[in-house]
């Protein structure tokens, strides 16, 4: 007891000491620093690098950025439903929300925005424009677009109250497989999967797929609910370790679920993270499904939300979570950084656990899929039309053109499209060097720092032209792969999510992996006995 309030009572003063350090460097730098301060920008970022010291997710929330913050958590705000990007120094609609005002207007992504209110929005960013357009659902707002081979629009717009889906899509692959693409872990989640599996149940489905890649999670409790739609009520799906007692929890499900026979295939990805670790992990731990992709992102980290003074808020991580096996899948140590880095756990200091089966299970890296699947990358061409925002302009022009296409599914661009398409890129920039190029200049420096460049110079000069032919033909050898980006692009004008989730079902390596193992039963269910 006497160490205890000795400890306290050092901490106490270590505290006190620092703090008045600390405000007597702000006294003098908003005193007599050269040029004028803004104490509150000063104060916040003062703040902001205190808590990055700790970890990325511990966040102090002002009060101006209080809207930010509950659209963080619930998903919702009062705007118009639309996205925007800066492009060539304008600010263009990029994505608007089926059912909600903006796409509703028929505004359309392309659309250049010239003023809100009346209000030029030339030389502002994004996210300048982002805070005009977001207000209290009921409340009018003008906007003024030019829009790519109509010329200028006005629309007048009644702002409501935005509630992104966190399942923007579900429906069936084929007459057996239904897919359910669960985005995030707002509220109603759990009872979002659970309406969707319901539905596809009805329709006859008799495997599903639950996609979880790219979601970076949410709400804890949503987790346990999603996991609920699958297994028993009474299952342990996570348990939270803290400091502080109060952190140390149990979650368990707690209805009766919905169908907990039925093959589950997981996707899940590198940007797979928190809450969608959990699912995917307490799916493998209990060993209801199989989890099919890549290693998922590593986030075992609990926060919570304190509220402060003035209106002000912080989140704050408080604790780790444990799945059913035991294991916690955090892949960073941010006590142990190195260089202002925080360092992965090495493979010496993870522990192997087991799954309900006696499966092996590794903590400290996330979740491991069951099958690896790898996803290959772009070509070089592909990836330069995408950054030059050639494909998204050309969807743009083509929506502004043709009223309508066929469904997603039967949707495809025929040779006079693909014409199109090439002759629209004339005299545009989309300039890329190849890892085969990048070589060469390799080459050219080795044999100049080696005294050979002279007598290769005419022979590397002469591979360069000749793969510069080369790639004049690139359009045409990644021809199948531009037509997937440019008509999954295009069909989003007119279909919205339910063109981005279908147009990529023929081609998806990981939904072909998993349709590939439900039909072959036999190997699902040896993967979760562990017998392979």
């Amino acid at each position: 007891m006497l160490f205890s309030a000795y400890k306290a009572s050092e901490d106490y003063f270590e505290i006190s000491k620092n703090l008045d350090i600390f405000a007597a460097v702000y006294k003098e730098v908003n005193v007599s620093y050269v040029d004028q301060v803004k104490p509150g920008q000063l104060i916040k970022e003062a703040i902001d690098a205190m808590l990055f010291s700790l970890d990325p997710y511990t966040n102090f929330y002002s009060e101006a950025q209080a809207e930010d913050y509950r659209f963080q958590v619930t998903g919702s705000y009062g705007g118009i439903g639309a996205n925007v990007f800066s492009k060539d120094g304008q600010i263009v609609i990029n994505r608007t929300f089926e059912g909600f005002p903006a796409q509703l207007a028929d505004i359309r992504p392309g659309d250049v925005v010239l003023a809100v209110d009346g209000q030029s929005v030339a030389g502002k960013e994004s996210k300048d424009l982002t805070e005009l357009l977001k207000g209290t659902a009921g409340t009018a707002v003008t906007i003024k677009v030019d829009r790519p081979g109509r010329g200028e629009m006005n629309f007048e717009i009644e702002r409501a109250q935005i509630k992104v889906k966190n399942v923007p899509y579900y429906g069936k692959i084929d007459d057996e497989t239904g897919y359910i693409k669960l985005t995030g872990f707002t509220p109603n989640a759990g009872k979002e999967v659970k309406d969707a599996f319901v539905d596809l149940r009805e329709q006859g489905i008799a495997r599903v797929i639950l996609d979880l890649r790219g979601n970076g999670g949410g709400l804890l409790h949503e987790a346990v609910n999603i996991v609920n739609v699958f297994v028993d009520r009474g299952e342990l799906v996570v348990e939270t370790k803290g400091r502080d007692k109060e952190d140390n929890r149990s979650y368990q499900t707690l209805n009766t679920p919905v169908d907990t026979e039925m093959p589950l295939v997981v996707l899940v990805d590198g940007q797979s993270a928190s809450a969608s670790e959990i699912v995917s992990g307490t799916i493998q731990d209990l060993d209801r499904g199989v989890v099919i992709g890549r290693k998922s992102f590593g986030k075992g980290l609990v926060q919570a939300t304190r509220t402060l003074t003035y209106n002000t808020q912080m989140k704050l991580t408080t604790a780790k979570y444990y799945i059913p096996s035991g294991r916690c899948i955090q892949k960073l140590d941010y006590s142990q950084k190195k260089d202002g880095k925080a360092t992965v756990v090495a493979d010496s200091l993870k522990h192997t656990y087991f799954t309900r089966n006696k499966r092996p299970v590794l903590d400290g890296e996330g979740i491991t899929p069951d099958i690896l699947v790898e996803k290959p990358d772009l070509s070089k061409i592909s990836q330069s039309l995408l950054r030059n925002d050639l494909i998204f302009d050309f969807a743009t022009n083509y929506r502004n053109s043709t009223d309508s296409i066929p469904q997603t599914k039967e949707f495809e661009l025929n040779n006079d499209d693909l014409g199109r398409f090439k002759s629209f890129l004339d005299g545009k920039h989309y300039g890329y060097q190849t890892d085969t190029e990048k070589a060469i200049e390799q080459l050219k420096t080795k044999a100049k720092e080696e005294d050979y460049y002279g007598d290769l110079e005419n022979m590397l000069n002469s591979l360069n032209a000749q793969f510069e032919e080369f790639k004049t033909n690139d359009l045409q050898r990644h021809r199948a792969e531009i037509r997937e980006l440019l008509e999954s692009e295009i069909s989003y004008r007119y279909y919205f999510e339910t063109a981005l989730v279908e147009s990529s079902f023929d081609d998806d390596p990981d939904i072909s992996r998993a349709l590939e193992l439900f039909n072959a039963p036999l190997r699902y269910n040896s993967i979760l006995r562990g017998s392979l």
